[in-house]
């Protein structure tokens, strides 16, 4: 009898985090904190990042209750130090770095491409793309020295197919977060460090609330599913492609969008 698939941990193992360190950037509100709990709850000590301090101790203070071990560092990732510093701070605070979700962002003021300004432009690369691209090296450089790990970055369904006016340069930049996802997956992937994307859609969060959607219900009507997302459905993806469920998952984006891709 073959016993292909047999020395494969069982579901519960392989969505564990016990004993592994994750880092959640853009962590103190929606899809970040979401994230960082979610980590908690499956045993996962988690380093958290972001601009608010308050917002974040909160989250560091709830992941403490939860029985992880936890840390905040108040961050700006645009800054050409954030990312180096929030992956040394992890380093320095825990030891290793076995998880990253790099998610942090920001979408511009809505308006038509030829009336934003050249520095909204700068703004929004810098944190979106730049940002990433800086993390990504400092994550990759502390993977390798360990022998392995996983990284999840936060893209979105505007980098796929962008339906609205007014968000060129978030969907532009979100299409950039998709092909260095794939681009890192395959020169990491024979060095022991998974590369995948998660492309959330229509989910209720700070950031699309502050988009100001003139009618948040018939945006929601025209999904498959007739409702908005949870930034906790979202979560639950990043922990999969994070796990070792999702062992054999490299540069993947993975849409969490009730239906809107399939339309």
């Amino acid at each position: 009898m073959s016993q292909v698939g047999s020395s494969a941990p069982s579901r519960d193992d392989a969505t564990s985090f016990r004993g592994k360190v994750a880092l959640v950037s853009g962590g103190t509100s929606g899809i970040g904190r979401a994230t960082a709990l979610a980590f908690a709850r499956r045993g996962a000590t988690v380093a958290i990042v972001g601009r608010n301090a308050e917002r974040g101790r909160e989250v560091a203070r709830i992941v403490a209750e939860l029985g992880a071990g936890a840390a905040f560092l108040a961050a700006d990732l645009s800054r050409p130090d954030g990312a180096r510093r929030m992956v040394d701070f992890t380093l320095e605070r825990f030891g290793r770095l076995d998880v990253a979700f790099n998610n942090a962002a920001m979408q511009e003021p809505r308006a038509l491409l030829a009336e934003q300004p050249d520095e909204t432009f700068d703004a929004l690369f810098d944190t979106n793309v730049k940002s990433l691209f800086q993390a990504m090296k400092a994550e990759i450089a502390a993977m390798l020295r360990q022998g392995g790990g996983a990284i999840v970055n936060n893209a979105s369904v505007s980098g796929v197919r962008n339906a609205n006016a007014g968000i060129a340069l978030y969907a532009a930049s979100k299409a950039a977060v998709i092909s260095l996802t794939r681009s890192a997956a395959m020169e990491y992937a024979p060095l022991g460090i998974r590369i995948n994307a998660v492309s959330p859609g229509r989910i209720t969060t700070p950031m699309m609330l502050a988009a100001k959607i003139a009618d948040v219900e018939a945006v929601a009507a025209a999904l498959p599913l007739k409702r908005m997302g949870r930034p906790e459905e979202v979560a639950e993806a990043v922990l999969w492609l994070a796990s070792d469920a999702a062992s054999f998952v490299v540069g993947h984006n993975l849409s969490i969008d009730g239906g809107f891709l399939a339309q």
